[in-house]
């Protein structure tokens, strides 16, 4: 007697590999891995009975690098083929998730003396983006990190950032000290003319609440450039005190009227 296969389901035939992929990752992590495979598995979490390879290789065609996938907009995923609002999620969720890790390592450290998990964090969140972001970094008096906040994004200049805005989040904060940084898209770190007026800018307003700025951060590609290391934050520390050293002797001259 033969048996009635007319309704009979069709194997699925990528289940087999997608356990294959998980095993893979259990036993040694993604040391081994393509690219393209973690693209995969990812989007295997909310689709897993689905094919996800070619989506993924793709994706990874499409926007160049793991890092442009990954940074890549809902909307931007939908325009390839096998990539779903539901599929999506998988790739939305390990950024955010990684943001959170990587600043919850922060909070409550001494970035001054714990560089690394910074510039972790640093060139995790902001060094992909296809726009500009401005990071604060909000420090007790001690240095201990009380909150990273982005405050501003797109076209970054002297006019576009306000030190007040910049000033009162500080206050909010309850914040002795902070650390500014922020990201170039084309992935050159060297500072702007506008970068190094606002940076000035922003150091003379936090000052006059006595807010200490250790550092700004400009985030490039694989690299990045450090307003203190370069000696500008101490160009700035000097011009400070100058301008206030003669405010005080131009207000005595005016008393002694």
């Amino acid at each position: 007697m033969k048996k009635n296969t007319a309704n009979t389901k069709p194997a699925d035939t990528s289940a087999g590999h997608r356990r294959r992929l998980r095993d893979k990752f259990l036993a040694a992590g993604l040391s081994g891995f393509h690219d393209y495979e973690v693209i995969e598995l990812l989007l295997t979490l909310a689709t897993p009975r689905k094919d996800c390879k070619a989506a993924a290789k793709s994706a990874l065609k499409q926007f160049k690098t793991f890092q442009g996938v990954i940074e890549a907009s809902p909307a931007e995923l939908a325009t390839i083929k096998g990539i779903g609002p539901q599929n999506v999620f998988g790739l939305k969720f390990v950024k955010s998730a990684s943001d959170r890790y990587l600043k919850k390592k922060l909070i409550d450290e001494n970035p001054l003396s714990n560089s690394e998990d910074l510039f972790n964090y640093l060139f995790h969140r902001i060094r992909d983006r296809r726009r500009e972001c401005f990071l604060a970094l909000f420090l007790t008096a001690k240095n201990r990190v009380i909150e990273v906040e982005t405050l501003f994004e797109g076209t970054l200049t002297a006019s576009a950032v306000y030190p007040r805005e910049v000033v009162a989040a500080a206050l909010d904060h309850r914040a002795a000290a902070i650390i500014f940084a922020h990201n170039h898209p084309s992935g050159d770190p060297q500072p702007s003319g506008d970068d190094i007026s606002l940076t000035q800018k922003l150091y003379f307003a936090c000052a006059l609440m006595n807010i200490t700025v250790h550092e700004h951060l400009i985030i490039g590609d694989n690299s990045y450039f450090s307003f203190a290391d370069k000696g500008y934050i101490g160009k700035f520390a000097h011009a400070y005190v100058n301008i206030d050293r003669h405010l005080e002797e131009s207000l005595r001259q005016l008393d002694d009227r």
